[in-house]
């Protein structure tokens, strides 16, 4: 009988520590299950952050409990500033939606770039980046623009989707660094896919900001036939594909403009970011980042990614976060430096 009255006991009292521990996970799983994640995307479809995000969204539901599924949704506009926008203003902080955009855009507010921006990046609920990346400046191989020295020396028309994503940033920070003669066009809205257009048609010589990835994903056929060049790499490091091409951060320049330079590259640290908007319930936020870390670990993701030649550099939301903390406390003088290399646009 006392046997029998202390295994009602533990049972009793093991039902009560049940909820303790279970609770969040199911309280987390009751949330998303039939539901669906919206999985913002800044820019028009066909694009490198487009391609991420869409094979993202095919893996990374079967991670979060409840199991949702994820759906993107294009909202290209003033170079990811739109939906960013949104994801920070409109939509419900009850983590249903996520989003992907240009990873200089967090940065861009610090830099006195903040027209038409309408969020603090350092309040985002950050849920990881796919990659930490290279991007390149390349051009067409007719452009007679073949090395850094030409870039130096002769003139040249940079295509770009508009003022602050990458590919308009990078060049003109090029240009005012290193007195470049070079011109910077905005208004390709299609993206890369439309710069590249663009230069195929002889309205622009190149593109800067250029993913390395991307490249190799979609456009890879443009190098393999050598009708592209690529003059430098736009990174903290440089790519293991690309050694003989230069690095940014290698070329001469005084140490105050190398650390401004430093500032201006740390973006591609979180090359492919992904967040959801400020003020989203702790335990839905924690779910999302593991969910997001077990993707990156999914053997289906990887092989997909592989085929897609998509690179997987993965970089935690908590490390995403902690990234761009230590950016907004950069020393004034460095931001001041890095501000004035991007404030004189065309």
């Amino acid at each position: 009988m006392l046997r029998m009255k202390l295994s009602v006991a533990a049972a009793f009292l093991s039902v009560l520590a049940a909820p303790a521990f279970a609770a969040p996970a199911d309280a987390v799983a009751n949330f998303y299950r039939g539901k669906t994640v919206q999985v913002l995307v800044g820019f028009a479809p066909g694009g490198g952050y487009d391609l991420y995000a869409r094979t993202l969204a095919r893996y990374m539901g079967k991670h979060i409990p409840g199991n949702p599924t994820l759906v993107t949704q294009n909202m290209p506009g003033a170079g990811g500033i739109k939906a960013m926008n949104y994801l920070y203003n409109v939509v419900r902080k009850d983590g249903t939606t996520i989003g992907t955009f240009a990873r200089g855009l967090a940065i861009e507010p610090l830099l006195g770039h903040a027209q038409g921006t309408q969020f603090d990046a350092t309040k985002f609920s950050w849920i990881g980046s796919v990659s930490n990346e290279v991007s390149i400046c390349a051009f067409w191989h007719t452009s007679g623009i073949k090395t850094w020295e030409d870039l130096k020396t002769k003139p040249s028309v940079i295509g770009a989707s508009a003022a602050g994503a990458d590919s308009e940033i990078f060049p003109v920070v090029l240009r005012n660094m290193f007195k470049l003669p070079m011109k910077v066009v905005t208004g390709f809205s299609g993206g890369g896919a439309d710069i590249n257009l663009g230069m195929e048609r002889g309205e622009v010589n190149g593109r800067c900001g250029w993913s390395w990835s991307s490249l190799l994903s979609q456009s890879r056929q443009l190098l393999d036939s050598k009708r592209i060049n690529i003059v430098i790499q736009l990174a903290l490091e440089k790519h293991e594909d690309l050694p003989d091409v230069p690095l940014i951060m290698d070329l001469p320049t005084t140490p105050q403009n190398k650390a401004a330079l430093r500032l201006i590259a740390s973006r591609q640290s979180i090359a492919r970011p992904f967040a959801a908007p400020p003020g989203v319930p702790a335990e839905r936020i924690a779910a999302l980042r593991a969910a997001f870390d077990a993707t990156m670990k999914d053997p289906l993701f990887l092989a997909e990614a592989k085929r897609l030649d998509l690179e997987v550099r993965p970089v935690s939301g908590v490390e995403v976060e902690k990234l761009l903390k230590e950016i907004y406390a950069s020393p004034a003088d460095v931001v001041k430096l890095a501000s004035e290399a991007e404030r004189s646009r065309p």
